[in-house]
């Protein structure tokens, strides 16, 4: 048994999800292994992927590792962050120059500085609801090099306690321990893998763990630093389940 983990935004998601990459996930999942998605989504946002776009997996990991569902969104475990940081990482947040945050956790809340009309779960920075701890804080910026400074001065601030992991201009705040790479540690042990079972691919800055530490693919429009760490490149999941399926 091998287990492909793969990110989605530009990875599996590279140019939509067609019946090519479906049939292709059905083969390798026919042949006695697992598919699954480990992303920077949300589990609330993650867990509905596969029903939109109509293929079927084996495990879901979202906030970067954080969270490891079964397909039907039943959690198996969480990393938590602890709830005394959450006011003051998004204070920092508004501080140096974020207007707007997404908090993940047993609920998902939207905390934003404009005081326009709010959906149920979004709140400004006043009104933030006591929150018993979360597993991720996303945020976005204008541009990559905003993110970058952001992350930075995160990493900083909050050394110790939480990891930011860049995105493009996206960030996602976890704890000090966690990555996509450990997630899926996690996820080895749970289903009683081996190391060399799992298959890693990717095409961004918060891959960087899991592609430098298992057996991994860079997409070809991958980031650069990917690229340089992964041990091979492919156009796309098609092309990498048939190579790995045709491998001795």
């Amino acid at each position: 048994m091998k287990i492909i983990a793969s990110d989605y935004d530009g990875t599996l998601n590279h140019g939509g999800i067609d019946d090519i990459k479906r049939n292709a996930i059905k083969k390798w999942r026919s042949a006695g292994n697992l598919f699954g998605l480990v992303s920077g989504r949300g589990a609330d946002d993650l867990v509905e992927i596969p029903k939109k776009n109509n293929f079927e997996c084996d495990f879901l990991l979202a906030s970067n590792g954080a969270v490891i569902l079964k397909p039907d969104g039943t959690v198996v475990s969480e990393s938590r962050c602890d709830r005394a940081l959450v006011k003051p990482l998004l204070e920092f947040l508004f501080e140096i120059g974020c207007n707007w945050a997404s908090v993940h956790t047993a609920f998902r809340c939207i905390i934003d500085e404009n005081d326009e009309e709010r959906l149920e779960d979004e709140f400004t920075l006043a009104t933030v609801p006591e929150i018993p701890y979360f597993n991720q804080i996303s945020t976005i910026l204008p541009d990559f090099e905003a993110a970058e400074r952001v992350t930075k001065a995160v990493a900083e601030k909050f050394a110790g306690y939480l990891n930011p992991l860049q995105n493009g201009r996206c960030i996602d705040i976890v704890s000090a321990d966690m990555n996509k790479a450990k997630g899926l540690y996690n996820l080895l042990e749970i289903a009683g893998a081996e190391y060399d079972d799992m298959i890693t691919v990717g095409d961004n800055i918060n891959d960087t763990h899991m592609i430098a530490e298992f057996r991994s693919y860079a997409m070809e429009n991958a980031v650069q630093s990917i690229k340089e760490i992964a041990d091979y490149e492919t156009p796309g999941i098609t092309e990498l389940i048939e190579k790995e399926i045709n491998r001795r």
